[in-house]
């Protein structure tokens, strides 16, 4: 049995330190739902934002199951992992067709429907329905390594399976919603991947590596992913005051998003080379001109881009594109491209060609 003491420590820290949160006010499922999916890779600050605006625009799963997809995406541009927002659009739909509009209130339901797993459906069952399910996140992992002293890498089989198991049996009966936002709430302000305030913590009496000094050692460092650095171009396209953009494929990177054409260099070819040459193989234009705008870094799962940002013009007067590696295109002008949904990258190229167009 878990001790109540530490039980009862963390549910009173968690009521005198807990932050309030926009979801917090509420425990509603649709709310619940929606910015757990969108903190997974995010940071909190950033999905208040987010979640406050969303909310604006889709206060309920009506709202949301009616929408449009690049709405959908342009609301989400930013938050990455495109496919968590086409998730959300699909589920919406799901349960106003099945589920009387509403997310079931049983475990098992919820991991059928599109983009909820092990985790989501827990924070579901445990915050919006207060059951007795765990929620294991990385502050969880790392409070845990470290109140139990664990000695092998939090991702490991059996280390994963032992967190897991002890996060159910901590769950006091009837507080679940209470304890298993405390637990994330301590990692997070408390338990630091770095310099963690252990003076602050109301479990540092039960912590064993704190016991035994080795807290700074805990977690155990796992094996380190390989970085993959890819050197990218891209090519703003103007021709009589409009801008050429497409329309990634369905099976793409970035589906369904818009872009400006590019790509990756190929071995000893410039930017330059590389971006005429992307626009003759993905669109038969000739491209003429090119004037370097900036260079954006950006970092998503593995991958480290540097993308070199030119503008360009149309050589001849033919318009219409030959869309090898798109489904659609647009001229449009340079107002209009707040409208479309773009990846983070190019929403950024977006940004830096104010006074430029």
């Amino acid at each position: 049995m878990p001790p109540p003491a530490l039980q009862d420590a963390l549910l009173h820290w968690f009521a005198q330190n807990g932050r309030l949160l926009p979801w917090r006010r509420t425990y509603l499922p649709y709310h619940i739902w929606i910015s757990e999916i969108m903190l997974q890779q995010t940071r909190m600050d950033r999905v208040v934002v987010y979640f406050n605006r969303w909310l604006d625009r889709f206060p309920d799963l009506a709202s949301l199951a009616e929408a449009r997809e690049q709405e959908v995406l342009r609301l989400w541009e930013g938050l990455g992992y495109y496919s968590r927002a086409r998730n959300l659009l699909k589920t919406a739909d799901l349960l106003c067709r099945n589920h009387d509009s509403a997310l079931p209130e049983d475990h098992a339901a919820l991991l059928k429907l599109p983009g909820i797993g092990r985790y989501t459906a827990g924070a579901i069952m445990s915050l919006a329905f207060n059951r007795s399910h765990p929620i294991v996140d990385a502050n969880v992992e790392r409070l845990f390594s470290r109140l139990f002293n664990l000695a092998a890498p939090v991702k490991e089989k059996l280390t994963h399976g032992f967190i897991w198991r002890k996060a159910a049996e901590l769950i006091p009966e009837g507080k679940a919603r209470f304890f298993n936002q405390a637990l994330m709430e301590l990692g997070a302000l408390v338990c630091l991947p770095r310099s963690p305030r252990c003076d602050d913590c109301p479990l540092r009496d039960h912590c064993e590596a704190f016991a035994q000094g080795v807290v700074g050692e805990r977690p155990v460092a796992g094996k380190p992913r390989e970085i993959i650095p890819i050197t990218m171009v891209s090519g703003v396209l103007q021709h009589q005051g409009k801008i050429y953009i497409q329309k990634r494929l369905p099976d793409d990177v970035w589906p369904n998003l818009w872009e400006f054409p590019g790509g990756r260099l190929e071995e000893d070819e410039t930017p330059e080379q590389a971006l005429v040459r992307e626009y003759r193989e993905e669109t038969d234009f000739a491209i003429h001109g090119l004037e370097k705008i900036t260079t954006i870094r950006h970092s998503f799962t593995r991958y480290r881009v540097t993308l070199h940002c030119y503008l360009c013009r149309l050589r001849g007067s033919g318009t219409e594109p030959a869309l090898h590696a798109a489904q659609e295109y647009r001229w449009a002008g340079p107002e209009e491209l707040e409208n479309f949904a773009f990846p983070a990258p190019h929403r950024r190229l977006i940004k830096r060609l104010a006074g430029k167009l």
